[in-house]
């Protein structure tokens, strides 16, 4: 409530004011109809899986009436990421409760978000494809089609080679859920909510500890769970939050993991931006008319810092230009202007685009997303929602809907929204079949994140950029590093500006440790979190895309699985066992990019870049062809201009290290593995250490590589038993990209 004052431009020193305020938000807003979520629900078939499964003792059916009964997993939050681990926890044998706070099973996936941000299909796999599978097999029968044929949609992500489809209506992702969780067996409670006392380890706590291990949950009905192991499948991360989880709300600086693209990101920010020039002040060009809704009179802090600030929220839109389905835009009887004047000004200063960005869904639907400087994404009112109350949540909810309902009365009918603008939105309407209950408007608000745990891995922006690599793989992300923005202040010129866009790609999908969805030992040992997981802000924003968690609560259920069968904390199972019933479930843990050349087909002992030992920046990319195994890295020719390059500048230090030990007996020759291009620098320094002995020599990386197109002999050597031997590849004073893509010693026959 204070963060939505302090929005509307209501200063506390205006007590009348205030609680005049707060009497009428909280009537408006916490009308029971508009607390609670609604929808519909799914049919379909369970797939099947490569792995023979042995039931655990406690795979009984459980009466969900019996106040004893406890359950092999108990999984709290129905995302989409809930229902696959459901789904796959019956598959292995197990008793299964999946709790739901609200009405809807699938989070965002059955909320609005029906064009899937994929990143790369050929990273999605196990049941999180056989959902999109599902999907095509519901889009191929003649019935599913009603306000258009299926030949004449043109989505995009939709081929007729694909064994999946990628787009859907909400109401059918719904359904599939529902079916899929109904078909497999898995007990179901739906409204039900955990107790948030928000102090763990104590009597009035929603979850009970035992040691290490949570023993039960309290649910706001009085219902007592009993489980042995538990999944935190909230976008939120309640559950983790109320066992006790260490965890973090915001932005981490730059300095805490090494990285760059954490922390306040002004420079960064040239995407989704507001126009030059547009006055921040409710009186134009008078500051001490205070500045307009939404305007953080503290932004935007220091570069590269941490703060308390969470990226913007917004409802996707399922919208419809089929009159015969429509719900006209309507102007919200608390409609204030003020909230869209930083809009119009935007226009006034020359924005033409229309401020949104419809994506078609089948049956002449679309999902809307927000786009460009201001737009759906409410900036700087989503910082209070992982700790806030479920009612306090209700009041936020409700306030983003408020203003989204404002924006596209605004811009289909504003006299000073350009014409053009006005014609475009109004084609549009809220779909008279979607969210029947709430108008047409989605009821799952877009939480991009929330709580995010500190668990035994924290996946950073140098697993993204292949810097760093998770042995322990549970699956792969593939999405750019993307941020929306996460706050508007005045700028140094006295201009309002956006902050905190970061949308960094150019890398291949890259594997999610283990680590990431456990949390740290001591804490808690029956505890997985697929959706709320272990990674800082910049991670997490490639990371948070639907089908990841749908990948990720299939191997949390998994790996709560083995647990079981081990008598163990879910931090002590076997991981290549976890990893070999993974892959046989159609889980991919490793990326093989087109162009790769396997390891294993070249010749002598090869060691791939993912062995390297680096110090300094090394950006994985597969832009060029062929290469060794999933990718290569580059260290960016140290990020200099042209400009820089000409004048000399010197490039940040960076090196790697490939180290082959210390057993090796023979002659060898000395293989080096990179990709050429003219862009390449032709003086690399390679140095080779056999025991005591240095010999350094320079590659030019612009010439080819004779072995397999992949390998170049830079030397031979003779090493002896004892005598430890490796490649050190540095990019001092190099004059271009410096490529590490793996190492190699070839035997040499003495005949």
């Amino acid at each position: 409530m204070n963060r939505l004052l302090r929005y509307l431009g209501v200063g506390f020193a205006e007590p009348i004011v205030t609680g005049l305020l707060i009497t009428i938000l909280s009537v408006s807003l916490l009308l029971p109809e508009l607390a609670t979520d609604d929808s519909l629900w799914p049919p379909s078939r369970v797939v099947a899986v490569a792995v023979e499964r042995a039931p655990s003792a406690a795979a009984t059916p459980v009466r969900e009436d019996d106040e004893t009964a406890s359950w092999d997993v108990v999984i709290y939050g129905g995302t989409s990421g809930g229902v696959i681990a459901a789904v796959q926890a019956r598959e292995l044998g197990m008793s299964v409760l999946l709790i739901e706070p609200s009405e809807h099973l699938g989070g965002l996936t059955s909320g609005g978000l029906g064009a899937t941000d994929i990143g790369n299909k050929g990273a999605i796999g196990g049941l999180s494809r056989e959902f999109y599978r599902r999907i095509k097999e519901y889009y191929s029968r003649d019935e599913s089609w009603v306000q258009e044929r299926s030949a004449d949609y043109r989505g995009p992500h939709r081929s007729a080679q694909d064994d999946a489809m990628w787009t859907f209506e909400p109401r059918v992702a719904e359904d599939i859920y529902r079916a899929w969780i109904a078909d497999c067996g898995a007990t179901l409670w739906t409204n039900e909510r955990l107790v948030r006392s928000g102090q763990p380890g104590t009597a009035d706590a929603g979850v009970e500890l035992e040691g290490n291990r949570i023993a039960r949950l309290r649910l706001e009905s009085g219902r007592i769970v009993q489980g042995s192991m538990f999944i935190d499948a909230t976008y939120e991360g309640d559950l983790l939050a109320e066992a006790g989880v260490s965890y973090v709300v915001g932005r981490e600086a730059n300095a805490v993991h090494g990285e760059t693209l954490n922390g306040v990101q002004t420079a960064q920010a040239t995407k989704h931006q507001i126009q030059p020039g547009v006055d921040p002040y409710r009186e134009p060009g008078n500051p001490a008319s205070g500045l307009l809704p939404g305007i953080d009179p503290l932004g935007p802090g220091t570069e590269g810092a941490g703060d308390h600030r969470v990226q913007a929220y917004c409802l996707r839109m399922c919208v419809t230009d089929v009159p015969e389905n429509q719900i006209p835009f309507a102007k919200p009887e608390n409609y204030d202007e003020s909230l869209y004047e930083l809009l119009l000004r935007n226009f006034e200063a020359g924005e033409r685009r229309e401020p949104w960005n419809p994506i078609l869904m089948p049956n002449r639907k679309t999902d809307a997303n927000n786009n460009h400087g201001v737009s759906s994404d409410w900036i700087g009112m989503s910082y209070d929602w992982a700790e806030a109350s479920y009612e306090e949540r209700a009041e936020i909810y409700r306030a983003h809907r408020d203003y989204q309902e404002g924006l596209m009365w605004t811009l289909a009918n504003h006299p000073r929204v350009p014409e053009a603008i006005r014609r475009g939105i109004s084609r549009w309407g809220n779909c008279r079949d979607e969210f029947v209950e709430t108008d047409g408007w989605s009821h799952q608000l877009y939480v991009r994140e929330a709580r995010r745990m500190v668990g035994s891995v924290v996946m950073t922006q140098h697993h993204c950029q292949g810097r760093q690599r998770a042995d322990d793989a549970v699956g792969l992300a593939a999405y750019t590093m993307d941020s929306h923005n996460v706050q508007r202040y005045v700028d140094e010129r006295g201009f309002a500006r956006n902050e905190g866009d970061v949308q960094v790609g150019g890398f291949p999908p890259y594997p999610i440790a283990y680590g990431a969805i456990t949390p740290k030992q001591s804490e808690c040992g029956n505890l997985l979190v697929p959706v709320a997981l272990s990674a800082s802000h910049i991670a997490y924003g490639s990371i948070r895309m639907e089908p990841v968690f749908m990948v990720l609560g299939q191997s949390a259920a998994t790996a709560a699985h083995l647990a079981l069968e081990q008598q163990c904390d879910v931090q002590e199972i076997d991981i290549a066992v976890l990893q070999e019933r993974l892959l046989a479930d159609g889980q991919i843990l490793q990326w093989q990019a087109a162009g790769g050349v396997d390891p294993a087909r070249l010749p002598g002992i090869v060691l791939d870049d993912s062995k390297a030992i680096t110090v300094g920046e090394w950006t994985a990319s597969t832009s060029i062809t062929p290469f060794i195994g999933a990718n290569y890295r580059h260290d960016n020719d140290g990020g200099r201009d042209d400009a820089a390059r000409r004048s000399g500048a010197e490039k940040p230090a960076a090196s790697a290290t490939f180290d082959f030990g210390n057993a090796l007996d023979g002659r060898y020759q000395v293989a080096l593995g990179y990709v050429p291009n003219p862009n390449r620098a032709s003086n690399v320094p390679v140095t080779i250490v056999v025991g005591s002995k240095r010999t350094q020599v320079l590659v030019d990386q612009r010439q080819p590589a004779e072995i397999e197109k992949v390998l170049h002999v830079i030397g031979e050597i003779t090493a002896a038993p004892g005598e430890p031997l490796r490649l050190v590849i540095s990019n001092q004073d190099t004059d271009g990209y410096v490529i590490i893509d793996g190492a190699a010693l070839i035997p040499v026959s003495d005949e």
